[in-house]
């Protein structure tokens, strides 16, 4: 059912949007990969991708600060690979800091990786799905679409956004045959989480350690790190059939955090 489909992942050259990548190239999927990074490491990702799986895999390093750049890359993808049939809006940044230190710049970085660029993506991509009759967008949110932690402002807001936006969208398509999800992970230990641990300590007081279990960890009441692999097994899902009827909705990888 998904073999020979069309894949944009954004924020896939590492980490969680790198796992939905594979998790899709491995259903036979054709994929544009998108992130920043060395050139020469992101080509080796790119090709693997492309032999492993035996599917079309582009790269576009486009700036998801910039809405030019991604109008670029959606038409890059609808040109070259013939449309967009699966969209993953993964992209994302953090920083961590009491609000009144908090600095503009990072506020509005944020908000544009996190969350404006899932509307700039998401704009493009309806049209060629409702064409077809099927689509499926998936927005990688987090917990913090559902709580919030402090010293997390523009983390929060942007997630808190997205599974808006989220809802928002899924009703404009109900009845198109395109799904539109939030997937909620809580911590995953990705290089995103590991670069924020040492800020938390510094503004916590706290080793590394402690943070892990005393502040990453204890919102979790399993006391275990989301794994990438679970993530993007939860994406997978969300294109097939079975998830036909899921839409407007996230669904929550957190270990229960959410339930408290």
């Amino acid at each position: 059912m998904l073999k020979g489909k069309n894949a944009l992942v954004t924020g896939s050259t590492s980490g969680i949007g790198l796992g939905i990548a594979e998790k899709l190239a491995n259903e036979g999927i054709n994929l544009v990969i998108n992130g920043l990074g060395d050139a020469k490491e992101i080509e080796v990702i790119r090709a693997s991708l492309a032999s492993k799986y035996g599917v079309t895999v582009l790269y576009d390093p486009a700036d998801m600060t910039q809405p030019d750049q991604i109008e670029c890359m959606m038409k890059k993808a609808m040109t070259q690979l013939g449309g967009v049939d699966i969209l993953v809006n993964n992209a994302g940044i953090q920083h961590v800091a009491p609000v009144e230190e908090f600095p503009a710049s990072k506020w509005d970085a944020i908000i544009a990786i996190n969350l404006s660029s899932a509307f700039h993506t998401t704009r493009m991509a309806v049209s060629y799905m409702k064409s077809k009759g099927w689509g499926r967008i998936i927005n990688v949110a987090s917990a913090h679409a559902l709580v919030a932690s402090p010293f997390k402002s523009a983390y929060v807001a942007s997630k808190h956004g997205i599974l808006g936006f989220t809802k928002t969208i899924a009703l404009e398509v109900a009845t198109k045959g395109v799904t539109v999800n939030a997937i909620c992970p809580g911590y995953v230990l990705t290089a995103l989480v590991e670069r924020q641990i040492p800020d938390t300590a510094k503004v916590r007081g706290m080793t590394i350690e402690q943070v892990k279990q005393e502040v990453l960890l204890a919102a979790q009441p399993t006391k275990q790190f989301v794994t990438v692999e679970q993530v993007a097994s939860c994406a997978l899902f969300l294109c097939s059939d079975a998830a036909a009827s899921i839409t407007g909705t996230h669904i929550s990888i957190d270990g229960g955090w959410s339930a408290h």
